[in-house]
């Protein structure tokens, strides 16, 4: 006769077969969705891109354009991850797009960026 009883006490928490609270599974959907969005900011001040606003991009064919982009939104393109799906106004067809360091851009180039913008939104 086992001296342990192998049923855990009621109302403590187990490995296999976890009791939780509803507040505690709201907080852990909350700090989800939370992380979510701040994801995606985090990775782009890391790698060394601006923040939100008018950006530029590249298009899969290599067009450069400007966006406007907002970390944690899309209101004109499909987010797929890191890319979005946009519609290029250079080359007038949709492709992934991808944000670009200014800095790495030449006069030309930055140039060409600011003369094409994608549809403004009203």
């Amino acid at each position: 006769m086992p001296l342990v009883d192998p049923r855990p006490p009621q109302g403590r928490r187990t490995v296999v077969g976890m009791k939780t609270s509803p507040i505690s599974r709201r907080r852990r959907r909350w700090f989800i969705i939370a992380v979510a969005f701040l994801l995606e900011p985090v990775a782009m001040k890391l790698r060394g891109y601006r923040i939100g606003g008018n950006l530029v991009v590249r298009c899969r064919k290599g067009h450069l354009f400007t966006t406007i982009w907002l970390p944690g939104a899309s209101l004109k393109s499909v987010r797929l991850g890191w890319w979005r799906v946009q519609r290029c106004p250079v080359g007038k067809h949709w492709s992934i797009v991808t944000p670009v360091k200014e800095s790495e851009l030449s006069k030309d180039e930055r140039r060409i960026a600011s003369e094409h913008r994608d549809v403004r939104l009203p």
